[in-house]
């Protein structure tokens, strides 16, 4: 039997309280069927994007009450199943790790795609290594443009630099086996989560940028399912919790992470975005993809949860 709140990506790696109530911004209802979304970004107007386990990508306009289908799958962009999506204003791109559809049976390649921000065109794609099956998941933007990717199942980042035609091996490992999440801070420190493992690092670097090792933050309370990071500025995030069902706020200070939550209760909380002084929650609802008792029951309506940040001191 799968708990309440597992994740898509927890699963495969198997396998291979209440909410708040929002203050001035309302709930986001996802207009579709069995979306199972994995992940949720956002971009500076407002609008709210996220993916799909059928590959559909889903736009909220700032202020709409409903996402609405965006970019469909076709034979152009390829699209097949999506876990993490990121807008990346300063280039006009909303990025996509996309995978092929385990719920099909579908084999071939990872890809990082790349949208056109505004018109939801396919711009480019690039391929994860076919030596290892590979699961990209989650995406993030470093101030001098490159992208970085993390590939879960056998434990790597990725990054394509500035001009690059193909993504280039940053690091892996055994103990990197498990990644899910990845922010930068301020200070361009690479942080991630790792869903498997339940932890909390810190990518360290040598003098010439490359990989040196992983610090493990002392966290202020154990985590379940870490899952969607976004950075929030200095040495602040904002992390979501499937199995946890929950969203928190995580402050770094050296080797330890405070921990608090600001959401709890959500129904599989697999990622998180935030837009002015408002966070969206995404709820996976991935259990009744596996539990026997609810095959027969609908998962719908899936709904994008909104509450205000908590107030800074």
């Amino acid at each position: 039997m799968v708990r309440r709140g597992a994740t898509l990506m927890g699963l495969m790696l198997a396998a291979c309280a209440s909410v708040p109530a929002a203050s001035q911004s309302a709930d986001v209802t996802i207009d579709g069927n069995r979306v199972y979304p994995e992940s949720i970004t956002s971009d500076a107007a407002g609008n709210l994007y996220n993916g799909s386990n059928a590959g559909t990508i889903y736009r909220t306009k700032a202020g709409a009450k409903t996402a609405e289908p965006w970019i469909i799958p076709n034979p152009e962009n390829g699209l097949r199943s999506l876990f993490g999506v990121f807008a990346d204003e300063k280039h006009g791109v909303l990025w996509a790790c996309d995978n092929p559809n385990i719920f099909k049976r579908e084999t071939g390649k990872t890809t990082l795609r790349a949208f056109d921000l505004k018109t939801g065109r396919i711009k480019a794609g690039y391929d994860f290594p076919t030596d290892v099956p590979a699961a990209c998941n989650d995406i993030a933007l470093s101030k001098d443009g490159s992208v970085w990717a993390t590939e879960t199942l056998a434990g790597r980042i990725f990054v394509l630099r500035p001009h690059a035609q193909e993504l280039a091996l940053f690091a892996s490992g055994a103990d990197l086996v498990g990644i899910d999440g990845i922010a930068i801070a301020g200070d361009g420190a690479i942080y991630i989560n790792n869903v498997r493992k339940q932890l909390f690092q810190r990518v360290e670097r040598k003098a010439d940028g490359s990989f040196e090792k992983l610090t493990t933050l002392t966290t202020s309370s154990p985590l379940n399912g870490p899952d969607g990071l976004r950075a929030l500025g200095g040495n602040h995030f904002i992390q979501a919790e499937g199995p946890g069902g929950r969203v928190a706020l995580v402050d770094v200070s050296g080797n330890n992470a405070t921990i608090k939550p600001i959401a709890t209760g959500l129904d599989g909380s697999v990622g998180v975005t935030v837009v002015g002084h408002t966070a969206y929650a995404i709820e996976g609802k991935i259990e009744y993809m596996f539990d026997p008792k609810l095959k027969d029951k609908s998962p719908d309506p899936f709904t994008i949860r909104a509450f205000a940040l908590p107030a800074k001191k």
